[in-house]
């Protein structure tokens, strides 16, 4: 294997430029060169992760635990993913995330249909068991400080291009503004943790996919109105506030998160975030919103997700699920395996890695764990979240407790969960029954309508 050799100082990451530096010799700025002396100047692999969230953060603190220098790029520290902010019972004990950055323990969830039927979801919760709420500002500043603290080198900076090689022996360069500066920084290899509209995938041309938009409003509630969601989270499914996804009063440490989301129908979500409104009227009168915030969610994984030495975590991939929308976990898990399969590949930073150890160390290990939960919550989304008859089956569906300990098995501990045969064939009939039921009722519902229209 090639001996590999420091960049130029012109390189630096902490060297401002006045204008953008141009590379007069790239081969001279190439990272490994054939061995012309028998004392080489060996330097560890050089990585940069661009994105400071769940994923960007795990990247980074396992290359920089692992032996590589390794340097985050975050714009902007002090805001977050507009987000419900729910993590699974796994994920405190797997990601050592202190217990003091909870908010809230939910022990209790209802969801509640089109028509208003309103089921509690949260009946078969073990006593030690429950759901998670942090505030996403506050986990992801925690995340990124601890892969400050195993060596990454946080900078607060705005990549601005990414320059991709066309050579499998130079480096990437990063373009980037800190501090009012233009600068520049070579490494090896790139993780792509930015986001749903990631600038790395798209200097990759890692393919097009459908994105959500998720809407939300934190809204600081009377004392006595807090304290009905004090362990409180609720879900309300309807095409009065989202034609193809569900709508939440999410509670956090002193205030709810209140949003929708959809794919179909991004023009109109300030119209569904009024239906999610008119929904809980009763419950949220008095409250003041102190923020509001929307953002792209990715409906699927990217068509490319590893290409060269370049590999794309998190929202960035598409990593978040469908039926639930879930990706928290998954951010913080991608980009953890992925750095894990970089340093495994490289031994340590000791040699360069290719897009075969990429594929082969982090997407099959990703693909063999989850693939199947990604492929069975799509199939349940297109069953249930089609039309109100579909959701109003699901409601009623989600009163059996078996199908409620299913489902918060799969969730809580993030596998699919082995029931009972015989249960698991009642519960397909059940599902069969209520969605035949349901559809017969949305049937006469609107025929219902139709009369009464032509009425007037």
């Amino acid at each position: 294997m090639a001996a590999t050799q420091t960049y130029l100082a012109d390189l630096h990451p902490l060297r401002c430029l006045p204008t953008p530096l141009k590379i007069q010799n790239p081969q001279n700025q190439c990272h490994y060169f054939k061995q012309k002396s028998t004392n080489p100047v060996i330097c560890k692999l050089k990585a940069a992760v661009i994105g400071g969230g769940p994923a960007g953060s795990s990247a980074a603190e396992a290359l920089a635990a692992g032996g590589i220098e390794t340097y985050l790029f975050e714009r902007s520290p002090a805001t977050a993913k507009p987000c419900g902010g729910a993590i699974p019972l796994c994920m405190l004990d797997e990601f050592s995330i202190p217990l003091h950055l909870i908010d809230r323990r939910v022990t209790q969830m209802r969801i509640v249909s089109p028509s208003n039927l309103v089921v509690d979801f949260g009946k078969t919760l073990k006593p030690h068991e429950f759901i998670a709420m942090l505030r996403r500002e506050v986990l992801d500043s925690f995340l990124r400080q601890r892969a400050e603290s195993s060596g990454a080198t946080l900078l607060k900076a705005l990549v601005t291009n990414l320059v991709v090689p066309t050579s499998s022996r130079e480096p990437y360069v990063i373009h980037y503004i800190m501090d009012n500066c233009r600068r520049q920084l070579a490494v090896d290899v790139v993780i792509g943790a930015d986001g749903a509209n990631s600038r790395v995938a798209k200097s990759i041309k890692a393919g097009n996919y459908s994105t959500a938009i998720a809407f939300q409003e934190r809204i600081k509630l009377p004392e006595d109105k807090m304290g009905y969601y004090e362990n409180l989270a609720e879900m309300y499914v309807g095409n009065d506030v989202s034609p193809d996804f569900y709508a939440w009063v999410f509670p956090k440490c002193d205030h709810v998160a209140v949003g929708t989301g959809t794919v179909c129908s991004k023009a109109d979500i300030k119209s569904l975030q009024r239906g999610i409104r008119a929904r809980v009227r009763s419950k949220i009168e008095g409250g003041k919103v102190i923020k509001v915030e929307a953002h792209p969610i990715p409906e699927h994984p990217r068509p490319i997700r590893v290409r060269g030495r370049i590999a794309l975590v998190g929202d960035a991939a598409g990593y978040v699920t469908k039926c639930s929308g879930e990706g928290i976990y998954f951010a913080a898990k991608s980009g953890r395996i992925c750095g894990e399969a970089i340093v495994k590949a490289s031994e340590g930073g000791e040699k360069i890695i290719n897009e075969d150890d990429l594929k082969r160390e982090y997407l099959r290990k990703w693909d063999d764990k989850y693939f199947t939960t990604f492929k069975f919550l799509d199939v349940l989304q297109k069953v249930f979240y089609g039309n109100n008859a579909a959701r109003e089956a699901l409601v009623e569906l989600c009163g059996d407790e078996y199908v409620q300990r299913m489902t918060f098995d799969s969730y809580l501990y993030k596998k699919l969960a082995s029931g009972n045969r015989w249960e698991d064939a009642k519960m397909v009939m059940n599902t069969i029954s209520s969605l035949v039921r349901c559809n017969i009722m949305g049937r006469e519902v609107e025929a219902s309508a139709q009369k009464i229209l032509s009425r007037v």
